[in-house]
């Protein structure tokens, strides 16, 4: 019985043991197991020219979206205009607390009467001073009137016509003044420079619009016709050429190219500030920016897209 037993632990030890070797091999073949690399979601966009540059574009709107600013730091009162309306040139856009300065403007108002007003009396007090000036030289010729007394008179009349001409500078000046003031008053409301769209409100009545906001108050834009601002990096900038081709694609879209048409190069090369987010990429670059036109596709396309964009590139030299 013991024997039997013992066999039977000596075969289950070394069918164990089998099993465990199967195991072993199974889980080493697993580990050393490639898979194939997932198709990508999208295909990358293939470069259309034989010899080309890559490049990010930006979308605009024609002549670039204007950045409507306040000229003077105060509270918004109303906002007359919301995204998407379209306005014409000299619209107000919207309007900021003017009761200060409408406060300003009647205080000098006042001010400029009150100098009028002295103004006249200065004219008739220096018609009297002239008038006994004159008298007392008359006296003089009969030797009534002392040599004192003409100079006194004379000088009398001369005090008296300064005075006028004092108070008449004081009027100017506070004319100007008055005239400053409307300016200010003037620049609180702010209308649009131009006809476009609006495309961005970034203030509410009640808040207070400061002059160095990091954001415009008001984005404005021509939708009609739209620009693209392609940013090629410094070390390809060499191979761009004037009056080049370009076609532009959605970003990480392939399937319908855009047409473009060059308007120009921007003859400063700046920083790059389009970022894509990809880690691989160097936030130090500077790059050419290229300016070109294109008409809105069948797929809609929004200021602030970005594209990819490929431009065609003069053919290297190779030297003798």
């Amino acid at each position: 019985m013991a024997n039997t037993t013992l066999n039977m632990f000596k075969r289950l030890s070394f069918y164990l043991a089998i099993l465990g070797v199967i195991a072993a091999v199974v889980l080493v073949k697993k580990v050393r197991h490639v898979d194939p690399p997932p198709p990508p979601l999208r295909e990358p966009t293939a470069a259309p020219f034989a010899n080309s540059i890559g490049a990010r574009g930006i979308v605009e709107s024609v002549d670039e979206n204007v950045r409507i600013a306040p000229a003077v730091a105060a509270l918004v009162a109303e906002v007359k205009v919301k995204v998407s309306d379209k306005v014409k040139e000299g619209d107000v856009l919207f309007v900021q607390d003017a009761r200060d300065a409408h406060a300003i403007v009647a205080a000098q108002e006042a001010q400029i009467a009150t100098l009028r007003a002295q103004i006249e009396e200065a004219q008739i007090n220096a018609a009297d001073k002239k008038d006994q000036w004159e008298r007392v030289e008359k006296l003089g010729e009969t030797r009534v009137s002392s040599i004192d007394e003409r100079q006194r008179a004379r000088f009398a009349a001369q005090t008296a016509l300064a005075a006028v001409v004092r108070t008449q500078t004081e009027l100017k000046a506070a004319q100007a003044q008055l005239a400053r003031t409307k300016v200010q008053l003037d620049l609180l409301t702010v209308k649009a420079p131009r006809d476009g769209t609006i495309l961005q409100v970034n203030l509410r009545a009640g808040e207070f619009a400061a002059l160095n906001a990091s954001e415009p108050a008001i984005l404005l834009g021509k939708l009609d016709e739209f620009q693209l601002r392609a940013d090629v990096d410094e070390d390809s900038a060499g191979l761009v050429r004037e009056d080049c081709q370009a076609i532009a694609y959605i970003k990480g879209r392939r399937d319908q190219p855009i047409p473009l048409r060059f308007q120009r190069i921007e003859p400063y090369i700046v920083p790059k500030r389009s970022l894509t987010g990809e880690s691989s990429e160097r936030v130090d670059t500077r790059v050419l920016q290229i300016i070109f036109r294109f008409d809105q596709p069948a797929t809609p396309i929004y200021v602030g897209q970005q594209m990819d964009v490929f431009l065609e590139a003069a053919p290297k030299q190779t030297r003798p």
